[in-house]
């Protein structure tokens, strides 16, 4: 049997998931909005055709489309239909990557009518009438090419190829910065080449892109040659670093709300370490300014840890290397890496067994609280010059909280 890779990819799917509970928006240009509702991150194509472009600020988007209507994003929302597209693409396939919120890689395994281009449209319309978000599906040889074709075949499209010649004239037609993976830097070292489409990049000399774009070029270079070099994960590989952070919707100098975003972020940081059942043994701290500027607070920790008030005691000077005086800071990272798991951590030799009893039951009591009254019902004091925030039910969840995605 011809062995072959799909590419599920839902069309605008955060506006997609708003329309599925409200059929008022269908047919209407629509924008979902970020957390504090600044700017534009994702929007329908009849809001793109009006000149509104994701990461627009609200107030320029407004200008172009003020006709549009604009919703604060719900990722939690997202997240329930994104599991339930992962299930219906599981129905009908062994093996399923769960690359994306909105995006799968899986085996396409045809029915007994031997048809990969039927497969296709099935999962589609499946999609389509279990879950109600419009999707589109590709099918090639690689995952390269099962990308680039679903790319080609939005919005709601359904293509099969893995026919060489047509293979290759769907190449000819797309320049090289529409591979995953090669944007304009890598574009620029090839171009001297003429290597400006996807069909140069695969009649190359495989040794020059390997050169020119290391083993992963390489690798992309296989893919678009039809050799599957670039395998289907079921499951998500080990983190090699957690993080938590972002903008702060409004700019800030001043040091008492700074340290309040560094605790919201360690206590949601805390949480991803907890439920990888792995601990820190180095984290920093990056705060970037509105002038360009950013500042880094780095430390290595003596044991690996994810309790609270070690980590805590950690990132306060860390924070302080990297805060600038009196610049107003817009965005905050707080990183952990350096990971052990939990099972292999030694204990702390100079730490009491009292106080790390105490730290431990004090943890447990602030788990079971949020648990079965809502996860930040029971927080840091250092958190509330950040009232609002935690009012706002779209702050509970973001992006980097929909556990299993490969990619972020």
């Amino acid at each position: 049997m011809l062995k072959a890779v799909g590419h599920l990819d839902a069309d605008c799917f955060y506006v997609s998931a708003e329309r599925v509970r409200d059929d008022f928006l269908r047919g209407k240009p629509v924008g979902v909005l970020g957390n504090q509702g600044a700017c534009v991150i994702a929007k329908s194509y009849e809001m793109k055709a009006a000149g509104v472009g994701t990461g627009m600020p609200i107030w320029d988007a407004l200008v172009r489309c003020p006709e549009g209507i604009y919703v604060k994003r719900d990722f939690r929302w997202y997240e329930v239909l994104s599991r339930q597209m992962l299930e219906v693409v599981q129905q009908w396939s062994p093996r399923v990557e769960y690359y994306s919120i909105d995006e799968f890689f899986f085996a396409a395994e045809p029915g007994p009518d031997g048809s990969f281009q039927r497969l296709a449209e099935r999962i589609r319309g499946a999609i389509l009438d279990r879950v109600g978000v419009p999707v589109t599906v590709g099918i090639a040889r690689t995952r390269t090419l099962a990308k680039l074709i679903s790319d080609m075949a939005k919005p709601f499209g359904a293509l099969a190829i893995l026919d060489r010649r047509a293979e290759e004239e769907l190449l000819a037609e797309r320049p090289v910065t529409e591979i995953t993976g090669i944007a304009g830097r890598r574009a620029a070292r090839l171009s001297p080449w003429g290597i400006l489409t996807c069909l140069d990049l695969a009649q190359a000399d495989r040794r020059l892109v390997r050169s020119l774009l290391t083993a992963t070029g390489e690798a992309l270079w296989w893919e678009l040659n039809g050799e599957d070099v670039r395998p289907i994960q079921s499951r998500r590989p080990s983190h090699k670093a957690l993080s938590r952070g972002g903008s702060f919707g409004e700019a800030t100098h001043r040091p008492t709300v700074l340290y309040a975003w560094l605790v919201r972020n360690l206590e949601r940081l805390i949480e991803e370490l907890e439920y990888h059942a792995v601990a820190a043994g180095r984290l920093t701290v990056q705060v970037i300014y509105k002038d360009g500027r950013s500042g880094v607070g780095q430390a290595t920790l003596p044991v690996p840890a994810d309790r609270f008030d070690v980590l805590l005691d950690v990132v306060r000077p860390c924070l302080r290397r990297a805060w600038i005086p009196r610049a107003l800071a817009s965005h905050m990272h707080l990183i952990a890496d350096n990971l052990t798991a939990r099972r292999d951590t030694p204990a702390d030799l100079f730490e009491s067994p009292a106080r790390r009893a105490r730290a431990e039951a004090v943890a447990q009591l602030k788990r079971e609280v949020n648990a079965r009254h809502g996860r930040f019902v029971l927080r840091s004091a250092a958190t509330l010059p950040l009232a609002s925030i935690y009012r706002d039910t779209a702050n509970e969840y973001d992006i980097c909280d929909i556990r299993g995605k490969i990619c972020f």
